[in-house]
């Protein structure tokens, strides 16, 4: 069963290596564990529904406590101390288009807000009820998963939106198809979220991000269906997917989703490489991006996070080993690892390891083989589940990102990890903090920050180091030609920063688009755009 209060499958259980706490006390100090509060606890808190029985809607308070909250780290610390704040008054599980239409047609007559909800792995703050004098209904998608249609000509696929990774890949595999689409939260979150939040998945560089996989589908909305054809191309005006992608449920309700899929390739293998330098990695991984090598995936961690991810290993005595060897090789302190993924035919694979190989060995390279690339592999979903681990042991862990050209790159990186690190201490805190970059362009690449630090002795304290945290690090992107949010889209918590990307006459166009589709702005409140 799905926890109630964090990531994933009550039954997945990620530990803790010993070494990994010791690691973690080292440089950040013990761990504080704060008390969580029981499901039984929290349904005591939930008040009685404002809205009245439906067919199509639940108002029971298990279900609307398991709606209320995504996956952020302020939703995470509401769910353990078991102050949620606002719940939804109804959950919606509609099953067909139609019936969207009705709940939002319902919505109208009734006065309520409309939170549209795929799998609940909001990272910004999308799905959380806001205190309103109008009734809140959470509208659920997960019903709505079936693949409805393969063109195995064209290649498109039809999907309703609430379908999960799984759903999605598992229909697909048994006609021989993939969508190729792999976010770390792929176990959960939805196609139609996916969509909806601009999203990439891990192995976008061989079958691109959300918006090159989206073909068309129908957007639901209080004025109407907005129905968006497929077209390998047009130079038709305005492209309207682009009103879809990313909207984050302001504009309406997506209820059918077309995607180009792929065939399944023969072959799919992942490689590590160590490279002595940041300096060296750095140049390396954007050759490779720019020669347009034909690999899969991308993944370059710096040296402080190939030095916890060798600490959070395990098995000590085979990392030893390899430190040494690769020491020896002329990749010691300071050495960085690059994971890459080939996929395709045995001949395809076999050039594109050969070119990879090949630019690496000039920057120093030392290949390890597939071994470690198999551990990625196995683990590539599995890090949302360490908070839990990381939760025990009483140290509290986040993740933020962006991107930007390859000229900032380092330079921003710099940035961010310094306000991070240095944020608390005036509190004489330290902060644990590394970085990769996971989706590179020819352009420039995406980063992707993690940090973490001790909560503190209370759950206020937890989030108002958070929240310091966090707003030094957005500070800085906004202010360093860094985009807001890569991947994880805007939400409410990234909103604040959006109009230093878009500025005046691009926030004005948002907010038109908003008004024009949803006049009385009962859909997801206060995300994306500020109200």
């Amino acid at each position: 069963m799905r926890r109630w209060n964090g990531w994933g499958d009550e039954a997945t259980v990620v530990e803790l290596p010993a070494n990994g706490a010791a690691f973690l006390a080292e440089r950040i100090g013990e761990g504080q564990p704060l008390p969580d509060a029981s499901l039984e606890q929290v349904l005591a808190r939930v008040p009685a529904s404002r809205l009245d029985a439906h067919p199509l809607i639940s108002l029971d308070a298990e279900t609307r406590v398991r709606h209320a909250r995504g996956q952020s780290l302020p939703d995470w610390l509401a769910m353990r101390e078991g102050d949620f704040g606002q719940f939804p008054d109804g959950v919606a599980f509609p099953e067909t288009p139609e019936q969207i239409r009705q709940l939002l047609a319902l919505a109208v007559e009734r006065d309520l807000v409309v939170i549209p909800y795929g799998g609940g792995t909001s990272v910004a703050g999308h799905i959380n009820p806001q205190a309103s004098a109008r009734p809140v209904l959470t509208l659920s998608l997960e019903r709505m998963s079936r693949l409805l249609e393969l063109d195995e000509e064209s290649q498109i696929a039809t999907f309703g939106p609430g379908a999960s990774g799984p759903q999605v890949e598992s229909q697909l595999r048994a006609r021989g198809y993939t969508l190729g689409h792999f976010p770390q939260s792929w176990e959960l979150s939805t196609l139609g979220g996916w969509v909806a939040s601009r999203s990439s998945g891990q192995q976008s560089l061989r079958y691109g991000r959300i918006e090159q996989l989206f073909a068309g589908g129908t957007l639901e909305t209080f004025t109407g269906s907005m129905e968006l054809p497929t077209f390998p191309a047009s130079a038709a005006g305005p492209d309207l997917r682009e009103l879809v992608l990313g909207s984050e449920g302001r504009f309406g309700v997506i209820s059918e989703v077309r995607v180009r899929v792929t065939r399944l390739a023969e072959r799919e293998s992942f490689y590590a490489v160590f490279l002595p330098s940041w300096s060296q990695a750095l140049k390396g991984i954007r050759s490779l991006a720019q020669a347009r090598v034909p690999l899969s995936m991308l993944r370059l961690s710096n040296a402080i996070e190939t030095e916890t991810q060798l600490a959070l290993a395990g098995h000590p005595g085979q990392i030893a080993l390899l430190k040494k060897y690769l020491a020896l090789r002329g990749a010691g302190a300071g050495k960085c690892m690059l994971t890459f993924g080939v996929t395709g035919n045995r001949a395809q694979n076999a050039a594109s390891l050969k070119q990879a190989k090949r630019l690496l060995k000039g920057f120093g390279g030392v290949f390890t083989g597939t071994l470690l690339g198999k551990k990625w592999e196995h683990n590539r979903f599995r890090f949302p589940y360490l908070r839990h681990a990381l939760w025990s042991a009483g140290y509290v862990v986040d993740t933020l990102e962006t991107a930007t050209d390859w000229v900032n790159v380092d330079s921003l990186l710099g940035k961010i990890e310094s306000s991070l690190r240095n944020g608390l201490k005036d509190e004489g805190e330290r902060v644990h903090v590394f970085t990769h970059l996971s989706h590179v362009y020819g352009e420039g690449s995406s980063i992707y920050t993690t940090y973490v630090y001790r909560p503190g002795g209370s759950y206020a304290e937890a989030l108002a180091r958070w929240s310091k945290l966090k707003h030094a690090a957005s500070d800085v992107i906004a202010q360093n030609r860094g985009t807001i949010s890569h991947q994880h889209g805007v939400g409410r918590d990234h909103a604040p920063w959006l109009p230093v990307e878009k500025g005046p006459l691009g926030m004005a166009a948002l907010r038109t688009l908003a008004v024009h589709f949803d006049p009385e702005g009962r859909l997801a409140p206060g995300v994306l755009l500020e109200d």
